[in-house]
């Protein structure tokens, strides 16, 4: 399938098109906050940042920025070429469950070695994502829980069509 042609490129922006394949996996300073519940179950300044082509960026908290006893193991895994086994995470905000709205690679692979137990949320499934204050995204079709910001331009891996990409 041919891939599409990249989204037009302003001041302060990137494409995801510009992104590698195998996937960067960097840490950042900026602050990530992700609110659920009405509650604020993780914020950090000490993320991992994860750029993979035509995805956009996926926000990987560290375990220990994330409010206690809020993640809870759940059911099902599933595979990652580059990153190895992912592990589901269900949050309870008091009292009430949410199924399903991360997930984490408990032990990656080599090159991934920094994101062991630090937990990506979807944003589709959270009140609200942040990245430095600004409200994010979710990507379409949830697959792959990328963090739309005004930075990234697409177009983007998991809308109708673009299983081939």
């Amino acid at each position: 399938m041919r891939h599409p042609h990249p989204d037009p490129v302003g001041p302060g922006q990137e494409s995801v098109w510009d992104y590698p394949r195998p996937p960067s996996a960097d840490v950042t300073p900026r602050r990530i906050e992700v609110v659920l519940g009405g509650q604020v179950v993780a914020r950090t300044d000490r993320a991992a940042r994860v750029c993979e082509t035509s995805h956009p960026p996926v926000y990987y908290v560290p375990r220990e920025d994330v409010a206690d006893g809020v993640l809870q193991r759940a059911e099902g895994a599933s595979w990652c070429e580059w990153k190895g086994v992912a592990t589901y995470w269900d949050a309870v905000v008091d009292g009430v469950r949410h199924p399903a709205v991360g997930w984490s690679y408990e032990n990656p692979t080599e090159g991934y070695r920094h994101l062991r137990g630090a937990v990506a949320f979807y944003p589709s499934k959270v009140d609200r994502a942040t990245v430095d204050g600004e409200v994010v995204r979710a990507q379409a079709g949830d697959f792959y829980g990328g963090w739309i910001t005004d930075e990234v331009v697409g177009p983007f891996k998991g809308e109708a069509g673009t299983r081939g990409w």
